[in-house]
Order: structure tokens, then C-alpha cells, then sequence
């Protein structure tokens, strides 16, 4: 992280802001180009101040995400889990239609409990069929093992690196701090944009970077119409000159008597 640190003040460390914007703008790009090549981008964040905005930015951007707990074997023992995600759908789909309806008010509760315990943990990757094409993480020291099994499967990450991480494992390291709230807000927000407009550069059948110059473009236009800067006007006729009021204003006159 040496390279990431722009100084030390009283035993704290201070990072390079400049490298963080440099970085994220890299893993956005990455993380759009990811999605709209048809993958998912799973989102994994368990610690508490992470949780809240890890479900809000995933569901909006329409992407898989961990943020209870993070449990062994999730992607290098993906065809077990699959199998428990399987049955907790299963099961929501049997109470929807009323399966359970005459079985023992005990019964239906346990089953209702297992509906709910299954959710929490597999609940943001209830739709997850295949192993995500990246992976962004919120905190590599406290989600260790998920980092851990990402290198053993060669799946891409993309984290937020505080000053006591180790950036050698991550393919795209966005130097912040991962313990502030507004930072992960910020970051993860971003990070999901680029998901959305992955997605939308997938569905219109255009590359991520076709794509993306199209919106500069478009924002483009809409700040310098917000601005006031409206596009130039045809060229009016040529103003008379010096020389040419007198005869005008003759020809003028002389269109005046042939009128009356």
C-alpha cells in the first residue's frame, strides 16, 4: 500500500486522492465492460456499516450481493449452494400457491423460519446461476475468505483498499478508507452505475465504450443547453454597407411611388 499513501501526519497515514480517482474511474470502466459483455458483478459487503448500502446499490444496479455473512465454500462449493438456493425457492414458491396452507400452524411457522434464514443468507444471490465474471468487495481484510476463493477460481476483484490491506491479490484496488460510510456510498454508487450502463450498452447491442461515449456526449449537449449555449444560428443577410444606404433607401422610395 506504500505506493497508495501520499503521506504521514501524527502516525496516520493519508492517502493519494488522485490515485483513488484515477483508480475508480479504471474499475468502473472494468465493471461495465464486465457486465455488459453478459456476467455479473457479485457485490460483497458484510460489515455493518456497508450492509445498508451494499442491498440499496445492488438492487438498484440489478446485481448479486452478500451482505450478512459470507459463508465458505460460496463460489468454490457453488453447486452445494446452488442446491440450497434451489430448495429455499422451492419452498417460497410452494407458500405462494398455498401448499402449506392445512398443514400445523407449528409447521408452516418452521417453515417460514427456514424460508427466512435461508434468505439472509442466500437471499442477494437468490438469482445468481453461474460464477460472476468480477467480484467488488468492500473490505479485504474482514471478507478474507471470499478473497480467498476468488484467487483460487481466477475470478477478477475490484475493491476498496484502506492502508492496512494488502492490493497484491486485487485486480482493480480503488485506494479509500473502507470504514466511512460516505466513502463506500460514493464508491459503490459509481461501481454501480457503470453496472447499469454495462447493462443498458448490452441490451441496445452496442460495446460498453461505444456506449459510454454516447452519454458523454448526451451530458454534453445537456450542460451547454442548461447553460444557456444554444446552437449557432443560419447566417443573416449581409447588413448594407457605407455606401449602400443612399441607394437603398432610393429604391425604397422609388417602390413607394410605383405602389401609390
Amino acid at each position: 500500500m506504500q505506493h497508495f499513501i501520499f503521506t504521514e501526519r501524527n502516525g496516520i497515514h493519508i492517502i493519494d486522492l488522485q490515485q483513488t480517482v484515477t483508480r475508480l474511474d479504471e474499475a468502473i470502466d472494468f465493471v461495465r465492460e464486465v457486465v455488459a459483455g453478459g456476467n455479473d458483478v457479485l457485490i460483497i459487503g458484510t460489515k455493518k456499516q456497508a450492509r445498508e448500502t451494499v442491498e440499496q446499490e445492488a438492487q438498484r444496479a440489478g446485481l448479486p450481493y452478500v451482505n450478512n455473512r459470507w459463508l465458505g465454500g460460496t463460489l468454490t462449493n457453488f453447486r452445494t449452494i446452488q442446491a440450497r438456493i434451489r430448495h429455499m425457492r422451492d419452498l417460497e414458491d410452494r407458500t405462494e400457491r398455498g401448499e402449506f396452507a392445512r398443514r400445523a400452524k407449528k409447521e408452516q411457522l418452521d417453515i417460514a423460519n427456514e424460508i427466512e434464514r435461508l434468505n439472509r443468507y442466500f437471499g442477494g444471490i437468490k438469482y445468481l446461476d453461474r460464477l460472476p465474471g468480477a467480484v467488488f468487495v468492500i473490505d479485504t481484510m474482514k471478507e478474507a475468505i471470499a478473497v480467498a476463493e476468488c484467487e483460487r477460481l481466477g475470478v477478477p476483484i475490484v475493491s476498496l483498499v484502506d492502508t492496512n490491506c494488502d492490493p497484491d491479490p486485487i485486480a482493480y484496488p480503488i485506494p479509500s478508507n473502507d470504514d466511512a460510510i460516505r466513502a463506500i456510498k460514493l464508491i459503490l454508487g459509481k461501481i454501480a452505475d457503470g453496472a447499469i450502463e454495462g447493462r443498458a450498452a448490452r441490451e441496445a447491442g452496442v460495446g460498453a465504450e461505444a456506449y459510454s461515449e454516447e452519454m458523454a456526449q448526451l451530458a454534453a449537449a445537456e450542460e451547454a443547453a442548461a447553460e444557456g449555449e444554444a446552437p449557432e444560428a443560419p447566417a443573416s443577410p449581409a447588413a448594407p454597407t457605407a455606401e449602400e444606404p443612399v441607394a437603398a433607401a432610393t429604391a425604397t422610395a422609388s417602390e413607394e411611388q410605383t405602389t401609390g
